[in-house]
């Protein structure tokens, strides 16, 4: 697996922190910005940049960090083939991964503690796609992304 990073001046720490559960998991991961928490930064730059990896399948998955997750997921969304999802608690990170089969999280530092976010993170590594009825649901979700950029 590998994971793509990314986040606003808000998310700038958690991110890092982030990083560390990754290298300790011995997950590669690739950190695309923001690297300081002083400079305001326009967080639909750097999710688009991210989301833009996941799509081209230079990464399994990402994890994008803002002050409540929601804008990053946003902006991820826009693109075919991303499904992202802000994950503030255990039952959403494992249900986005088992049903809905997403491929970028995304978090809110100002929301999550350091802990719960690692909690957050793992599961969404660790949690396989359940298929079955799900991949129906996935299908359809893709075949509406399709209709849309017609």
């Amino acid at each position: 697996m590998k994971v793509v990073l990314a986040a606003d001046h808000a998310g700038y720490a958690l991110k890092e922190n982030i990083k560390d559960l990754l290298a300790e998991k011995k997950i590669v991961y690739e950190d695309m910005g923001t690297y300081d928490r002083e400079k305001s930064v326009d967080y639909p730059d750097l999710a688009f940049q991210a989301a833009c990896a996941v799509q081209r399948g230079d990464f399994t998955r990402g994890i994008l960090v803002c002050g409540t997750g929601l804008g990053m997921a946003i902006v991820a969304n826009k693109l075919h083939r991303i499904r992202a999802a802000p994950c503030n608690d255990l039952y959403s990170a494992r249900y986005a991964r088992a049903h809905n089969d997403v491929n970028i999280l995304t978090l809110g530092a100002r929301i999550l503690q350091t802990g719960q976010a690692h909690e957050i993170v793992t599961i969404f590594l660790e949690t396989p796609f359940e298929g079955g009825r799900h991949l129906l649901r996935v299908e359809k979700i893709k075949e509406l992304e399709k209709q849309a950029q017609a």
